[in-house]
């Protein structure tokens, strides 16, 4: 079993922020392995599909970013998963625009929606999938900038960055983590 969990904001409002990137991954993933049902459970939005022979959750935390590691736990708990079992996608300010990075270990770096999984992981040895979305030129509010939806300009590449995302999710199935950040990290 592998449970995804996409980071992100409920509401319409908060729909195409840099922000809610982990959720825009789990809906791409979910609507091209056909995983059309979520319910709420946890704190969040679950769904549950077969992907290549591999039971695979997909989670949106409800809980808005702060407190995501609270979705997670839950989850972990009611289907008796571990840590390790757990790939975290959201979105990094010190990635690349069009890139991502995979990581198996290491601080939140000021993200507080990683703060808090680490909190209820109760380590900072997770897999991650770290989506790009640059950082804003200085002075700017990091809230507000996270906040803010992407830009007319990238909005002509999310899709390729959401492909990108889903693809180094579907290698994580079926290989190591290890060898999967190998293929995607650059």
């Amino acid at each position: 079993m592998k449970c995804f969990i996409g980071l992100g904001n409920p509401g319409k409002q908060y729909e195409m922020n840099r922000h809610n990137v982990g959720f825009m991954a789990i809906d791409r993933f979910a609507a091209k392995w056909g995983i059309n049902s979520f319910q709420s459970k946890g704190k969040g939005h679950l769904g549950e599909g077969n992907v290549n022979g591999t039971k695979v959750f997909l989670l949106k935390p409800m809980t808005y970013m702060n407190l995501s590691g609270e979705s997670m736990r839950a989850i972990l708990d009611f289907y008796k998963l571990k840590v390790e079992d757990v790939v975290i996608i959201y979105d990094d300010m010190d990635t690349p625009f069009g890139q991502i990075r995979l990581r198996y270990q290491g601080s939140a770096g000021g993200h507080n929606g990683i703060k808090s999984i680490i909190q209820h992981a109760g380590t900072q040895s997770f897999n991650r999938i770290r989506v790009g979305v640059n950082r804003p030129a200085p002075g700017y509010n990091i809230a507000d900038y996270v906040l803010a939806n992407f830009s007319k300009e990238e909005m002509k590449s999310l899709d390729q960055v959401l492909d990108l995302t889903c693809e180094a999710m579907l290698s994580s199935l079926d290989e190591p983590f290890e060898k999967t950040m190998g293929k995607f990290n650059k």
